[in-house]
């Protein structure tokens, strides 16, 4: 894949993220993971438009691993979401997942490579 692909599947990924957030119920625990949810979600498509600005490999390596880990975050957190029922579109839940994981390989990948 290539980096520009990426960088729109990520962007893709955060809005997708967005949109569904804003169907959530507005208890305390909905607001809470909701709005973690949506800075981690982002967070992936900006750290990963910073990496490929690395002013060194050691750089990019760096937000590499960044935006790795909020894809993780991101991962669990809709898992909560998902058990506590607080994500009622279980079906757009259940694809972002699906897509977060496949994320979560690229960049497990990506990072192996660039660690080399």
């Amino acid at each position: 894949m290539k980096p520009n692909q990426l960088e729109e599947r990520l962007i893709l990924f955060a809005v997708d993220v967005i949109l569904l957030c804003k169907s959530m119920d507005k208890s305390f625990a909905a607001e809470h993971l909701t709005k973690q949810l949506i800075r981690s979600s982002t967070s992936v498509a900006l750290n990963y438009g910073e990496a490929r600005s690395g002013e060194s490999s050691k750089d990019f390596l760096h937000k590499m691993k960044i935006s790795l880990k909020e894809l993780r975050e991101s991962y669990v957190n809709m898992k909560i979401q998902k058990g506590s029922r607080l994500i009622t579109d279980v079906k757009n839940l259940e694809r972002l997942l699906d897509e977060n994981n496949q994320l979560i390989s690229i960049f497990v990948a990506s990072i192996k490579t660039a660690s080399k």
